[in-house]
């Protein structure tokens, strides 16, 4: 019999914005191989988390996925959907209101993050008491005077390729400090599942350097740009249609729902979605070809193979939750047929 060591990973009750939680629970396995189905539910103290109250403070850990843990021998990542303790979704749970059964719809996301020094709590590269050069030479840069945190990113790209997940790439973004990743699934839960995953190796990894992660979308004022996370969405339509119309009608299936996407789409967006920046305003909505200006972006990749492929929503900041974005998208375009 082998010990291992599973680490239930679940988002907490505060609102809007929820954090990441954690504990471990080591079980012996005789042949452990690493599935759902071998797992058991778990509970937590939903009083502390603001998912109960003291009186019936429990609340269960359902396990969704699974992955190697590549920190800890015998150690497994398990992320998992909070219940009520009548086996009904806790109302933090955003997961279970996505409605992707047949995973037809597949996402891109590309988590864009600032690594913030925790003595001076200021984004790596930033001069205390000023700020460094403009931004401009930072993005996709090279070489100590413009690039800050490669080991560190690096270190998580390995975490999350060992991991399993679906990991696409890494760049250093527009301002000093600021990097992003990308990943993709099919099917929307795996896609936010991959992505909550992923920050948290990412959190993790920071405890090491000293460091934290902002995912603020406007962490430092002025003639910066924000953090967002654009989500690059397909379905079997926009895969296939072939279509200009129908890229077009999709499209505007977004117009009169513009408030009901910015609800979910992050907290303190508004700050970064001002109609600068390679953004469009909050307060408008618009889509274009290859216009990273707009809200929806149609990639010209898309355009050049015919109309086949899929579309960007530049507006979810940083900070949102890819389970409530995921299940906002599908609830627009799923009626478009």
């Amino acid at each position: 019999m082998a010990k291992i060591k599973l680490e239930y990973l679940w988002l907490d009750g505060y609102y809007p914005t929820q954090n990441l939680r954690s504990k471990t629970k080591v079980e012996e396995h005789e042949n452990f191989q690493g599935t759902i189905e071998e797992l058991g539910n778990w509970s937590f103290d939903g009083s502390s988390t603001k998912q109960a109250s003291g009186g019936a403070s429990d609340c269960i850990l359902k396990p969704v996925a699974i992955y190697p843990d590549p920190t800890r021998r015998n150690g497994y990542l398990v992320m998992t959907e909070v219940l009520n303790a009548d086996g009904t979704a806790h109302e933090s749970n955003a997961r279970a209101t996505i409605e992707d059964d047949d995973n037809d719809f597949w996402f891109g996301f590309e988590q864009e993050y600032f690594i913030m020094d925790r003595e001076t709590q200021l984004p790596l590269g930033f001069p205390i008491g000023g700020y460094p050069g403009p931004q401009g030479m930072y993005y996709c840069s090279v070489g100590g005077k413009n690039t800050f945190g490669r080991d560190f990113v690096e270190e998580h790209a390995d975490l999350c390729i060992d991991a399993g997940l679906n990991f696409e790439g890494i760049n250093q973004e527009v301002a000093s400090g600021q990097w992003e990743f990308q990943l993709f699934a099919k099917g929307a839960k795996k896609a936010g599942d991959e992505i909550w995953v992923a920050r948290y190796l990412l959190d993790r990894l920071t405890e090491k350097y000293g460091w934290y992660i902002e995912y603020h979308p406007k962490p430092i004022k002025g003639d910066w740009n924000g953090s967002g996370m654009h989500a690059n969405f397909s379905n079997t339509i926009l895969r296939t249609c072939g279509s200009k119309e129908k890229y077009a009608e999709i499209c505007e299936a977004f117009r009169p729902v513009t408030k009901e996407h910015i609800d979910v789409y992050g907290e303190f967006n508004d700050q970064r979605l001002t109609g600068l920046h390679e953004t469009a305003s909050i307060n408008d909505f618009s889509w274009g070809v290859s216009d990273r200006g707009a809200s929806i972006r149609i990639p010209i990749i898309a355009v050049e193979k015919g109309y086949k492929g899929w579309l960007e929503d530049r507006r979810p900041s940083s900070n949102g939750d890819p389970y409530k974005i995921a299940a906002r998208i599908i609830k627009t375009v799923k009626p478009v047929k």
